[in-house]
């Protein structure tokens, strides 16, 4: 019951500074702004993006400058030699950045070349920057957020098992992992891999879970963190269940995908091309179902707060706060849900991949 209601009251101050943080961006100058819908759009657009430096608010002086505060990430270039440069040189994707005598500029959440330091992107028909693009390793919003995360569930497992050494229950976070471990072993793992090989495959398993559980919540703080809605994150996970299914599965696996048992010839032929098939469509949808699920909610949710900047009357926006709420409480069980169901598949994968098969001919 007591983490049921300190659950609620997160929820709850997480909603009101995510609110707050969007209306002082944006209620200075929204009396002036003549498509108000345009300006939510981008914002939304805005929130879903990656940058190049990690930004916590922003806020208009009295003077009408707009102050960003937060700090600035390495950025890692490839332009006929490593160029390695802060981020803060393009103060926030309004300037172009000097580096080594060439110029760089940020159009889209992307790093072009331009000409010069007053160069500008140029656009092709389509509306395309068709400026040389330099192959861009820079250390993003998202990629030092994964860090991050990587790092906090390395040290939380690590006291953990460091814990188990002094006593058999472990102490402090361990209270609160101990138990989804176990549900994660018992309810996923076991039934869905078997006993014989679960053990393989429980490191890859809690990883990916509680990556993508952290990850989902600090997507829902004012932080404008949305890694696992960036469909290059979500590939890379499903990818590493794709390669680990492929490279631990057993014969009997490849037998049924290639020359099914128990099938006539020559609907053998017909049906390897599609089993084979299947094996990249099944980690596929994967990637489609966790980057859609993610980017829809919070797309829903920022629409929805939005909303109340443009009623501009308290039935309207009342019913756009309540609503947006409810949204928000439902968005932490979507966080705990989506890496639930991606352990889950991807643990019914690799228990197909090692599966014994008992054929009668």
């Amino acid at each position: 019951m007591r983490l049921k209601i300190a659950l609620k009251t997160l929820t709850l101050l997480l909603f009101f500074t995510n609110f707050i943080s969007f209306a002082q961006e944006h209620h200075a100058e929204g009396e002036n702004t003549t498509d108000k819908r345009t300006e939510i759009k981008e914002y939304i657009q805005h929130h879903l993006q990656d940058s190049y430096d990690f930004g916590l608010f922003s806020y208009e002086t009295e003077a009408g400058e707009q102050k960003h505060v937060g700090f600035p990430l390495p950025v890692i270039l490839w332009d006929s030699g490593l160029k390695v440069f802060s981020s803060s040189k393009f103060h926030h994707g309004e300037e172009v950045a000097e580096v080594d005598g060439n110029f760089y500029k940020v159009h889209h959440g992307k790093i072009y070349k331009v000409d010069g330091p007053e160069g500008e992107i140029v656009l092709d028909e389509e509306h395309h920057a068709a400026n040389d693009k330099p192959l861009d390793f820079s250390i993003t919003k998202n990629v030092f957020t994964v860090i991050i995360v990587g790092l906090l569930i390395l040290l939380l497992f690590s006291s953990m098992a460091k814990s188990y050494k002094k006593s058999s229950m472990p102490t402090g976070a361990g209270r609160f992992l101990e138990p989804i471990v176990l549900y994660v072993r018992d309810e996923i793992a076991i039934p869905n891999i078997g006993k014989k090989h679960y053990k393989r495959y429980m490191s890859y398993l809690l990883t990916i879970f509680f990556f993508i559980w952290i990850i989902n919540l600090l997507g829902l703080t004012p932080l404008g963190v949305n890694v696992t809605n960036n469909i290059a994150v979500t590939f890379a996970l499903a990818l590493l269940t794709y390669l680990i299914t492929t490279f631990t599965a057993n014969k009997n696996y490849w037998g049924h995908i290639f020359w099914m048992p128990g099938v006539p010839w020559p609907m053998k032929i017909i049906l390897a091309p599609i089993e084979l098939l299947g094996t990249f469509i099944k980690p596929f949808s994967l990637l489609i179902r966790l980057y859609a699920n993610i980017t829809a909610g919070h797309i829903v949710l920022m629409s929805i707060i939005g909303l109340m900047f443009i009623f501009k009357n308290w039935i309207g926006s009342s019913l756009s706060f309540g609503l947006a709420f409810v949204l928000s409480l439902l968005e932490l069980l979507v966080a705990a849900l989506q890496a639930y169901i991606f352990t889950m598949l991807s643990a019914l994968y690799f228990g197909s991949a090692v599966e014994e098969h008992h054929d009668d001919h």
